[in-house]
């Protein structure tokens, strides 16, 4: 059985930021993670896509940790990948890009996605 993929949306080298901190988050929990952003070569030592279509094969799930409007942009790319579910974190959310990813079949969770998987993003290591 293969491992559930997750597309990190503006991860990140800081590793006091969130969008670092799903990168090894979703990583300790046994998914493949594939890092997105055109501003990073990797982070956590994983090849980072600039674009969700770079990414080859499906997207299982996706976490955004951008702004709505960047969002927005990238949901079509999502749903193209066969992704279920995104989680849209606290400041990547809008009306708007709720509704769109209702429209094109996406499960949007308006929710932290390091929490989600059981995991406190402030008791985690810097």
């Amino acid at each position: 059985m293969n491992s559930p993929t997750m597309a990190v949306i503006g991860a990140n080298r800081d590793r006091r930021r969130y969008s670092n901190k799903a990168v090894r988050a979703w990583t300790q929990r046994g998914y493949i993670v594939y890092p997105v952003n055109p501003n990073e070569d990797e982070v956590e030592g994983i090849k980072t896509f600039a674009r969700v279509s770079d990414i080859p094969g499906p997207v299982d799930e996706a976490t955004l940790y951008v702004r709505p409007s960047i969002g927005m942009g990238l949901l079509k790319e999502l749903a193209a990948k066969g992704t279920r579910k995104v989680y849209v974190n606290p400041g990547a959310e809008s009306e708007e890009l709720l509704v769109k990813a209702a429209q094109l079949g996406l499960d949007a969770v308006v929710a932290c996605s390091v929490m989600a998987v059981g995991l406190n993003p402030s008791e985690m290591e810097e």
